[in-house]
């Protein structure tokens, strides 16, 4: 009997459903993700401290150097998520993000985005960072460690009140940090 079940054309279709579905499944979902982790240890700036000697160099020796414009640190929505980050005016006047001390899940279609909208903890968070404005500086190089995104020349970095690991297949963010500015 299980012979002649294989044979008929109408289970040969069930059976390539079934396996097109699985595989369909396996690509969107890329379950194997779970269990992967990519370090990452981009060079971050070294941002000098206010001096504090009674006695401060003349401005002519002191070269120009980075500035922290605004900080923050991540809160978990989708997945565990920590680490903190901060956007940088360089001495060239570009911009670029630094993530500090990532750790995260890794994922499909993982970008860094910075975003108009508030950070949300819990699920209320998960998918608001597409709502409003938003720039994606790129995808995520790695779910682990340090990394840098050098914003592009048209992007406002004072137009962005947060930033998100955004994973762009499902629409949710993995965690975002609120960007709060530095006094300078």
């Amino acid at each position: 009997m299980t012979r002649r079940l294989l044979r008929t054309p109408v289970t040969w279709i069930v059976v390539a459903v079934f396996g097109i579905g699985v595989a369909g499944a396996f690509y969107w979902f890329q379950p194997w993700r779970l269990f992967t982790d990519t370090v990452v240890a981009d060079t971050l700036s070294t941002v000098p401290q206010p001096s504090r000697s009674p006695f401060p160099s003349p401005a002519a020796d002191i070269p120009a150097s980075p500035a922290v414009l605004a900080e923050g640190t991540f809160v978990t929505h989708e997945h565990d998520t920590s680490g903190t980050v901060r956007m940088v005016r360089n001495p060239d006047g570009s911009h670029q993000l630094e993530i500090e001390g990532l750790d995260t899940s890794d994922g499909p279609d993982l970008r860094v985005w910075l975003s108009d909208q508030r950070v949300r903890a819990g699920t209320a968070g998960w998918r608001v960072f597409d709502d409003g404005q938003y720039a994606e500086l790129g995808k995520l190089k790695g779910n682990h460690g340090d990394q840098v995104y050098r914003l592009a020349a048209g992007v406002d970095p004072t137009a962005f009140r947060s930033v998100s690991i955004w994973c762009k297949r499902f629409a949710v963010s993995f965690g975002a940090a609120e960007l709060a500015a530095v006094p300078s």
